[in-house]
């Protein structure tokens, strides 16, 4: 808090400044000026919040000063010094909006106490200003919300909480009528920041790009969670795009981050003001395939028609060698390539990009279960991949998928015979194809005669039963699953010859596989 002393006798300014401590008393002491006009001149610089002031001087007096201050900077306040006990002079200050009236006489514990009366009073003043600041700012939220969510419609016979909001964006430039009485365009954009690594400066960074977009755009902004929602007047067509991305890449500049906006349509009513936020909702769940900078449009991404959202059996297969082999980085970059295929599918969409990488992690899980005869724990159900902004979707697979093959190879390491276990694991992903036992031994390293016997006293049956078995197992799955021909389903068990593949079935499941389809239907 600033305070300027006013007087043209030099022995009471230094008086003044000297006997009293202005820095105790909180306040910060400007130089002091040798008259009103000297005071006036330095006044926009200077912005003293206190004056201290004689009333008699050359020149302008205190009085005229006074009023003059108040008509230029209303909240400053006043204390009037004199060496005249003069009433006329007191009423005619208190009319200037003085704060107090002092004697010269007057010592310095009441100059102190008159000092400080003024600093009450202006603290006083501003809690006020902040509060009041703080209930308009968040009366013109709420209204901004509400005309977000249901287009501030008013009911009728009366208006509504979004009121203040229309206010607000009148006032703002950003609602203008047009020639024909309607308004101009407006559009919603969501914008979100990243890229500054200590995350305790997420909300000062985020402040710092609404402050710079209220800088470039003729726009309000409120800040909700994570993002900021933005209220701009649009241009038309192009013009009106270039203008919002060269914002976002003036403001990734300055800040040194990464700043992504979603850009509803531009609409002409408040009715429609909801429908742009809504476009820019959907375009800003986007950031998750797009990456963090850049504008995007509603328009060029909601009419997407949607990528795969199951991998392949190939890619199944593929994943299930990785698996079993307990190579991390190749895993890793089997990971790599399949999300960044998925993200460069110009028909993806958050949804479908989310049911893809969900069905990778499934497809590990379930070979996890299909081995769990190896003596691997299968969990009750495959955990969901985080879908939010701020990871990357490559990692979070990644770490998934790693968890399940350190889950299946910690576990069928350990034991006098894994090897068997490593085995089950290689059949499981080699049921669609010719298999020997000799081939399978010599997969794991074993001489075949002693495979085979430590086989069957591992897992209570012999070679070609425990195939058999769980060649059926996999035709009744896909029977069950899929509408493909029962010559297709011998193929994906490893049977060439239908007819052979049918007694098999029947053999162990009790029926054949068109009758086993029926009974699932």
């Amino acid at each position: 808090m600033k305070i300027l002393i006013v007087d043209d006798e030099v022995i009471i300014r230094t008086g003044l400044c000297t006997v009293i401590d202005w820095e105790g008393l909180g306040m910060t002491l400007l130089p002091p000026a040798e008259s009103a006009e000297e005071a006036l001149e330095r006044l926009a610089d200077e912005q003293p919040d206190i004056v201290l002031t004689d009333i008699r001087m050359p020149g302008m007096d205190g009085i005229e000063l006074a009023k003059e201050i108040k008509a230029r900077r209303p909240d400053t306040e006043i204390v009037i010094l004199t060496g005249y006990d003069d009433f006329g002079y007191a009423r005619q200050a208190l009319r200037e909006g003085v704060t107090d009236y002092l004697l010269k006489t007057s010592g310095p514990e009441e100059i102190m106490m008159a000092a400080m009366k003024a600093k009450q009073n202006l603290l006083g003043k501003w809690e006020t200003m902040k509060q009041e600041a703080a209930q308009g700012a968040a009366l013109r939220n709420q209204g901004l919300e509400e005309l977000l969510s249901a287009g501030g419609k008013r009911p009728a016979g009366g208006g509504t909480a979004a009121d203040p909001a229309r206010r607000w964006l009148e006032q703002a430039g950003v609602a203008k009528a047009g020639p024909d009485g309607g308004l101009l365009p407006m559009r919603v954009l969501l914008v979100g920041a990243s890229g500054w690594d200590d995350d305790r400066f997420a909300g000062l960074m985020l402040g710092a790009a609404e402050s710079k977009l209220l800088e470039l755009l003729p726009c309000v902004a409120l800040r909700k969670s994570d993002r900021i929602i933005v209220v701009s007047q649009a241009g038309e067509g192009w013009s009106d795009t270039s203008r919002l991305a060269a914002a976002v890449a003036r403001v990734r500049e300055a800040l040194k981050c990464d700043i992504f906006a979603a850009a509803g349509e531009p609409v002409t009513a408040w009715a429609e003001l909801g429908r742009s936020y809504e476009e820019a909702e959907a375009a800003y769940a986007y950031r998750l395939l797009l990456g963090d900078n850049g504008l995007v449009e509603a328009k060029d991404v909601l009419a997407r028609r949607g990528g795969r959202t199951v991998c392949s059996a190939k890619e199944e297969n593929e994943l299930s060698a990785l698996l079993m082999n307990s190579d991390a980085t190749q895993l890793r970059n089997w990971t790599n390539g399949i999300v960044n295929e998925q993200l460069s599918d110009p028909q993806a969409t958050p949804a479908t990009l989310q049911a893809y990488l969900q069905s990778v992690v499934i497809a590990a899980h379930r070979w996890l279960d299909r081995a769990r005869d190896s003596g691997a724990e299968a969990p009750a159900s495959a955990p969901v991949i985080p879908f939010h902004v701020g990871i990357r979707l490559a990692d979070e697979l990644f770490k998934l998928l790693l968890s399940v093959l350190n889950a299946f190879h910690d576990r069928v390491s350990a034991g006098r015979y894994a090897y068997i276990h490593r085995a089950i694991a290689f059949i499981q992903h080699h049921l669609d194809r010719h298999l020997t036992l000799q081939q399978v031994a010599g997969f794991v390293h074993v001489n075949p005669n002693h495979f085979s016997e430590m086989f069957k006293k591992e897992t209570g049956q012999s070679f070609t039963e425990y195939v058999t078995r769980e060649r059926m197992l996999r035709a009744a799955n896909i029977l069950m699953t899929t509408r493909m021909k029962i010559s297709e389903v011998a193929g994906e068990a490893g049977y060439e010859d239908i007819k052979y593949f049918s007694q098999q079935f029947k053999k162990v499941m009790g029926c054949t596989p068109s009758e086993y389809r029926q009974m699932s239907v």
